[in-house]
């Protein structure tokens, strides 16, 4: 018999707590490709970011029993997910001897309460990683990111092929995701990008 999906979240996370693989495995799927996202924006790597998603939830089994006590399992997921990508990144860093500057000291906890002087300067930062971009990479973004426009939709409003937007927005994505390490410790950079998935 398979799991019924109409379970709340917080009935979820009590099942996981008490040991139900199926209500684990409902998590999983309902987060996986989030934070496999985010992991390969940030390391660009399939391998990294499959083992960033085995080992956040690896650790959550791990931990299931304490899930009870969690308040706001998406601040708890993105902790976990922010370790373990400063993890991941530091090692590549190491291994091709990489300077990122900004990546050195980066806190590892983050207030869930962020004054408005940081939004306006992580928003100040991103919009700056934008404009930057050549033209038709800023209008894919625009038009995908921001607007919310399907891969195939931006393709018909640019006159493009899909498989060009596609082009056009791992590029922009991945001189954004430069722009902002150089500027931002993770812990912001991964606020950006939780804020555009």
């Amino acid at each position: 018999m398979s799991f019924q999906p109409e379970y709340p979240e917080i009935d979820l996370l009590k099942l996981v707590a008490e040991g139900d693989r199926n209500a684990f495995t409902q998590i999983y799927n309902n987060y996986r490709n989030k934070i496999y996202s985010i992991a390969y924006e940030l390391t660009e790597s399939t391998g990294v970011s499959e083992e960033i998603v085995q080992d956040v939830f690896l650790k959550i089994w791990v931990k299931r029993e304490t899930l009870n006590e969690v308040e706001h399992f998406k601040a708890y997921l993105f902790t976990i997910t922010r370790n373990y990508v400063f993890a991941a990144l530091k090692k590549i860093a190491r291994r091709e001897s990489l300077e990122v500057s900004a990546m050195e000291g980066a806190p590892l906890y983050h207030h869930d309460t962020e004054d408005q002087v940081q939004n306006n300067e992580y928003t100040r930062i991103l919009q700056a990683a934008i404009d930057r971009l050549p033209e038709q990479q800023k209008q894919v973004y625009n038009l995908v990111k921001k607007e919310g426009l399907k891969r195939e939709e931006a393709a018909a409003a640019l006159q493009l092929s899909p498989e060009t937007v596609k082009t056009h927005l791992a590029a922009a994505m991945r001189s954004i995701r430069t722009y902002c390490l150089t500027r931002l410790d993770v812990t912001i950079a991964l606020i950006i990008l939780m804020r555009h998935y």
